[in-house]
């Protein structure tokens, strides 16, 4: 990416050095109830990119007091290169992008979100938020979390480096984002309370393929626009896609996959979905209905 004398957002909030309390607001003890199986769970959630809050079902925790902790706020969001400068950045981008697209397809204006950048722990309108959870997005204040440390686990675990690959994981947070503004998120959310859960599965997943799609769709934008791409960046996005697949990462945990488990996609759908955006840089209302159809699954 071209980060040399590019602004970043000011939508950032950094929560970096402070502590969010007990994980689950009842306690140590409580936390400690969990067998070795949920956590392993938790952990396979986590590398997908999702929050394994979810997965067992908890929320809320919102509105109770963040406790603040000494500790060092970390790399510095103007140091060009630096984690916190990609995420920045990024953000700015996706901001530049979207606050054009709104209105010309879709005929309103843009509502920016807010990124909390944290270490350690923290708390979000969704429920609890650490580095275990990784990035997510809560709809429900509207914030993207990030603990940058995932950026260490994206270049070492997934063997995924370079600038673009945490980029591609900001924007396709902001994806989700988009889809709430949107109103994909809400059909999603409605449609999962009258289904099994394969078809609850089913439905993440084609939200996420979305979300995926919107990152795509930004790269195109960011690079037109803007030319923020350096050569090699759209492929560090396809590493980190390929990396983080429901079949791979399945592979990878337990030697087998379970397809009706899914719920981000393959590590060739979500290229795919990344991809296509990117190429056709279509943000209209119909190729974002068309790209949530069951068709693309």
């Amino acid at each position: 990416m071209k980060l040399q004398g590019r602004k970043g957002s000011s939508n950032i909030e950094d929560r970096r050095g402070r502590g969010g309390g007990s994980m689950f607001g009842g306690g140590a003890g409580r936390a400690g109830s969990f067998g070795i199986g949920t956590i392993i769970i938790m952990v396979v959630v986590f590398f997908l990119g999702g929050n394994p809050l979810e997965y067992l079902g908890i929320g809320g925790g919102g509105n109770q007091a963040t406790q603040t902790t000494p500790g060092e706020r970390g790399e510095d969001l103007n140091e060009t290169g630096s984690y916190a400068n990609i995420v920045s950045v990024t953000l700015q981008e996706t901001e530049n992008v979207w606050n054009n697209v709104f209105p010309q397809q879709y005929g309103r204006n843009y509502k920016e979100p807010v990124l909390v950048l944290f270490s350690g722990q923290d708390r979000s309108a969704c429920g609890f938020a650490s580095a275990a959870t990784g990035p997510f997005y809560c709809p429900a204040d509207q914030k993207v979390y990030i603990d940058l440390s995932f950026a260490d686990q994206l270049r070492k675990r997934f063997g995924s480096p370079g600038d673009f690959a945490l980029a591609y994981v900001v924007a396709h947070e902001v994806g989700h984002h988009v889809q709430n503004l949107l109103g994909y998120s809400q059909q999603v959310n409605q449609a999962r309370q009258r289904s099994s859960k394969e078809q609850a599965n089913a439905m993440s997943v084609r939200l996420e393929l979305q979300a995926d799609y919107l990152a795509g769709v930004w790269a195109n934008y960011a690079n037109r626009d803007g030319q923020l791409l350096e050569q090699g960046d759209i492929q560090e996005a396809i590493t980190a896609a390929t990396a983080i697949g429901d079949d791979r990462l399945q592979m990878e945990a337990q030697g087998y996959v379970v397809p009706e488990s899914f719920t981000h996609g393959t590590s060739e759908q979500r290229v795919r979905a990344f991809t296509e955006g990117y190429r056709s840089g279509d943000a209209s209302k119909a190729a974002m209905d068309r790209y949530f159809s069951a068709r693309n699954l």
